[in-house]
């Protein structure tokens, strides 16, 4: 680590900023001297400009790109090198402001349905039903849920801020249906490690993901030929002669690929083989009085990865 950049990663965690902000101004800065071939120190108002016409003209990056790094560049030169360059020599890009892209009641629905498993499901109705950041979906814990004040709590939010969401009751019942399947330890959507479920959390780039499949799939000429998360109707389970909800088969899918529904009832999932026993404590959200809290589920919707290293299969 070279003395100008520890300079600047001190300042920057005096001030006590988040990890994401201290990588997005220390790379704004790394490639201000890679474009010019100089170190950081050598450089001036001058060169500023020039960059900032480069970013802009030349490279196309987006105005508000842009503005990240001019305010690494603003941080550098103000607050590590202590230089009294006044604002108006550093400006932020000018922002057009433009209306965002609402979807209607109908494409949310459609978009939510057509995510390719109950993994990309869930997601999907946990951004739409609470508004929450994508960062903030992934480091979210299953016991942040509070199933009896229906609250979601949001922990270490944008801001180092904590802050509560309501909790729909489908969102929830939505929830128990996922918890059931994937038996999250931590966090509630977990991350994978060498196509194994590990409990960490995942990246805000698999969230992106699921929102783009869930929208190309959503976008095609018949969207409802290629759904696979749709509930049908009510049958019963012949173990516990419990209700279960089982899910559509995809009618593009072929027969092969078709497979049977696994009952995942707490009640029953012990007796799986491989599976440990299920006496150990469940989080409250997750119980029902509901008898139809049995789900099934196609063994084909199962999320790349599967369960944990410590579940057999």
């Amino acid at each position: 680590m070279t003395r100008l950049r520890k300079m600047m990663l001190e300042e920057l965690q005096r001030r006590n900023f988040c990890p994401t902000t201290i990588k997005g101004y220390l790379r704004s800065v790394e490639a201000f001297a890679r474009h010019f071939g100089r170190p950081p120190d050598q450089l001036g108002l001058d060169e500023i400009r020039s960059y900032q016409a480069y970013l802009l003209q030349e490279r196309k990056i987006g105005v508000r790109t842009a503005a990240v790094y001019t305010v690494g560049l603003r941080f550098f030169f103000c607050k590590t090198l202590k230089r009294t360059y006044p604002l108006e020599e550093l400006p932020y890009p000018k922002r057009p402001r433009s209306l965002p892209i609402i979807l209607t009641h109908d494409e949310a629905v459609r978009l939510i349905e057509s995510a390719s498993n109950l993994f990309h499901r869930a997601m999907l109705m946990t951004l739409y039903s609470t508004g929450m950041r994508r960062i903030e979906l992934c480091h979210l814990k299953v016991e942040n849920i509070d199933s009896e004040r229906m609250l979601i709590h949001i922990r270490h939010g944008k801001g180092a801020r904590d802050r509560s969401v309501p909790l729909s009751p489908r969102l929830l019942e939505t929830w128990r249906e996922y918890y059931r399947w994937m038996r999250p330890q931590t966090y509630l959507f977990p991350g994978a490690h060498g196509n194994w479920r590990v409990d960490k959390p995942i990246t805000p780039k698999v969230v992106w993901i699921a929102c783009r499949e869930a929208a190309q799939r959503g976008a095609s000429a018949n969207p409802s030929a290629r759904i696979c998360c749709g509930i049908a109707s009510p049958r019963t389970c012949l173990r516990k002669a419990l209700i279960c909800l089982p899910y559509k088969r995809c009618s593009a899918m072929p027969s092969s690929r078709r497979r049977r529904s696994i009952c995942t009832c707490p009640n029953v999932i012990s007796k799986r083989r491989g599976l440990r026993s299920t006496k150990r404590s469940f989080p409250a959200w997750t119980k029902s009085n509901d008898p139809r809290a049995c789900i099934r589920r196609s063994e084909t919707a199962a999320p790349r990865g599967g369960r944990y290293h410590s579940r057999g299969r």
